[in-house]
């Protein structure tokens, strides 16, 4: 239904402005990004499961599906760590801006995975925001590092995004999130063990830490993760990505508020944003107008 896919695309631009704030978090907290990853998975993780207990939420899933959430957990993981480790490397603003990549990437992988056609203005959409990109990395290549580590993180996301889009369906968002986010939790305590940090002071942080990780595996995980998920009923992956590509906006906004002069860029960075949010635009309307044009037919 038209009003359930408007409902969504709100919902989820709520979710994103969330999203924006994460990479906030991860500029306040101090430890590592994967110290950092492995407390907001087994936090969230902990939280969805005791609300499912609480209602009575079965968690049942077949076997392949299991598979596939353990799947998508790793590769969540695996996408938040080389996010945080961007944000730490370079900045908020160039981090969130090298993830609007991610709409050009699904449009070009999407038809191949769901088998449909190529859209046109997907495809062009999708090369407005590699030229933005192209203007933010001309202009800021001494964040050259954090700019890879953001686009590693890109292509998981859009992995983990494509995946998710076709299971979403048969089952529960919230079982969904449990399995993905405990998986990502135990992926990341192999990785922790290997590096030598499974110690005592792994869980020597500081009170400000603590407080800061709180907010971002109950708000930023544990509910924006579960509604992330259940918003793909309605929408299509490329359509959640351009969304996301407003992820810069907010977080840049947001980055120049908390930490002044840290975060403000060239005027070719603020134009290559500016685009992003104009094919954000542009693809809400397009939608908009299919699903007019599809009512009337």
């Amino acid at each position: 239904m038209p009003s359930d896919k408007l409902k969504s695309i709100l919902h989820f631009h709520g979710i994103v402005f969330i999203f924006g704030f994460t990479a906030i978090l991860g500029k306040l907290i101090s430890i590592d990004a994967v110290s950092l990853v492995w407390y907001r998975m087994v936090l969230a993780t902990a939280v969805l499961t005791l609300f499912m207990w609480g209602f009575k939420i079965p968690f049942r899933l077949s076997n392949k599906q299991l598979l596939i959430m353990m799947i998508c957990g790793v590769l969540i993981a695996l996408h938040w760590v080389f996010f945080f480790h961007a944000v730490k490397v370079s900045n908020v603003s160039v981090t969130l801006s090298v993830m609007s990549a991610g709409a050009l990437v699904t449009a070009l992988i999407e038809p191949i995975v769901y088998n449909r056609s190529v859209d046109m203005n997907e495809i062009i959409l999708g090369l407005v925001v590699v030229l933005a990109l192209g203007m933010i990395v001309q202009t800021e290549y001494r964040f050259i590092d954090g700019m890879l580590f953001a686009f590693i993180a890109v292509l998981l996301s859009v992995a983990f995004t494509l995946i998710n889009g076709k299971f979403v369906h048969k089952s529960d968002a919230r079982v969904m999130s449990v399995y993905q986010l405990g998986t990502g939790a135990i992926c990341l305590s192999v990785i922790l063990f290997f590096q030598g940090k499974w110690s005592v002071d792994l869980f020597s942080i500081s009170q400000s830490d603590m407080l800061w990780i709180l907010i971002l595996a109950i708000v930023c995980t544990a509910y924006a993760f579960v509604v992330s998920i259940a918003v793909m009923r309605h929408l299509r992956p490329f359509s959640l990505m351009l969304a996301i590509n407003m992820e810069p906006v907010y977080g840049i906004l947001l980055g120049i508020l908390i930490f002044g002069s840290d975060e403000k860029m060239s005027l070719p960075f603020y134009i290559g944003t500016l685009l992003i949010l104009s094919s954000v635009l542009m693809n809400g309307y397009l939608n908009l107008k299919k699903g007019k044009s599809s009512d009337n037919n």
